[in-house]
């Protein structure tokens, strides 16, 4: 594998930071044979207070009791083609998650793809779920719960392309919101979020000071924007220059936040760009890593108890070196100005599709959870770093 470049900047940072103590990650298979691995989402499914693991497959949809992971089947096929993302949350506050599924998953069909489900859950929640289908938007592909002021929720859901788009060219996204309803055979009212953007892959909502409810960070074909509420209305702001695929928030050691990113849509660059006081953020653009395939994955976390956040990469495509996994950066300098690859957290049996970071086990400590596409498995990366 040849050496990373651009890891560290060739001008000395004012302020360095001491070596990082050494990552330490066991990694658990808990499934082998997945289709696809399309999405997670970490939830409290049953209400017994701990973290479950949800997953939306290609052709199902399924969750994994913590801390047994005993594998249960939501839903079987609930379109022709494949199901692509998932977001579980507990949006009434009665300890269970809500879940909601998107499908019909076609990227190179810009009119007749996408589908959204809501679920509902069986009063023994190990049985299946009953779905119902809600408006679609073409290329549906990425969904969150979104907090909203008062402590309300809505669902924001994200296609891939505009409607009738040809080569991420004609109208924007529309970026849609969906209010809950009651009744569960009541459609959901949408609204819209946003309709300039075109070929955006991931989204990312944040708590921004300043603002009631969450904000998302939305990376798209035209960068990382800012989208929040502001006088009843919704705003984008431009927060970088370069086309994204992936988007994180998170904090820097002098306590100023940063925008992680990989470039571009199913990028090979790792980058941050540090809080700036005006203007785009990407003009501090820091880049970390220009080796990876398909990056895929991304997330922001205090791995290490630092007190700050580093960064953890995947990629879903063999690498010159014929490989896929999952890297951990961490910053060197206070100002979020220099960082170094840290460590290798999968060398080679994880083809990231998706991961998320949450405190499985109740440590204090964020473990990694992964589902890989071509190795087709599920693995938890326990932190067992002091």
């Amino acid at each position: 594998m040849r050496a990373i470049p651009f890891l560290l900047l060739l001008a000395s940072p004012i302020y360095a930071l001491p070596e990082a103590p050494a990552a330490k990650f066991r990694a658990q298979t808990l499934d082998a044979k997945l289709g696809i691995g399309y999405g997670l989402s970490i939830a409290d499914i049953d209400g017994d207070g701990k973290d479950d693991i949800v997953l939306v497959d290609a052709k199902e949809t399924v969750w994994y009791r913590n801390p047994d992971w005993t594998k249960h089947k939501m839903t079987g096929a609930l379109t022709k083609l494949d199901h692509v993302c998932v977001a579980a949350c507990d949006i009434d506050h009665d300890k269970k998650a809500e879940v909601a599924v998107g499908a019909e998953w076609n990227p190179g069909d810009t009119k007749n793809s996408g589908a959204v489900f809501t679920l509902t859950a069986p009063q023994d929640r190990v049985e299946e779920w009953v779905a119902q289908q809600q408006h679609r938007e073409p290329t549906v592909h990425r969904m969150h719960w979104v907090k909203k002021a008062g402590d309300q929720w809505f669902l924001a859901v994200l296609p891939l392309h505009g409607c009738n788009n040809v080569n991420t060219e004609g109208d924007g996204i529309r970026f849609l919101g969906y209010e809950p309803q009651k009744e569960a055979t009541k459609e959901w009212p949408t609204f819209l979020i946003n309709d300039q953007f075109h070929l955006a892959h991931n989204f990312d909502p944040v708590t921004w000071a300043g603002t009631a409810g969450d904000s998302m960070l939305v990376a798209c074909k035209e960068g990382v924007h800012r989208v929040h509420q502001q006088d009843g209305a919704w705003k984008a702001t431009r927060m970088t220059e370069k086309g994204a695929g992936e988007v994180r928030l998170g904090k820097l050691p002098n306590g100023k936040r940063m925008i992680a990113t990989i470039e571009p849509f199913h990028g090979n660059q790792v980058a941050v760009n540090p809080e700036a006081e005006s203007g785009l953020w990407s003009q501090k653009r820091v880049l970390l890593d220009d080796t990876l395939a398909e990056g895929h994955a991304l997330a922001t976390a205090d791995f290490l108890g630092l007190g700050y956040d580093q960064l953890i990469a995947g990629w879903r495509k063999g690498d010159k070196s014929k490989k896929v996994g999952i890297r951990l950066y961490v910053p060197t300098a206070e100002d979020g100005s220099a960082w170094k690859l840290h460590a290798t957290v999968d060398d080679n049996t994880m083809s990231c599709e998706d991961f998320k970071v949450a405190d499985l086990n109740g440590d204090g400590k964020p473990d990694i959870i992964a589902a890989g596409r071509a190795t087709k498995n599920l693995i938890v990366y326990w932190n067992e770093g002091s």
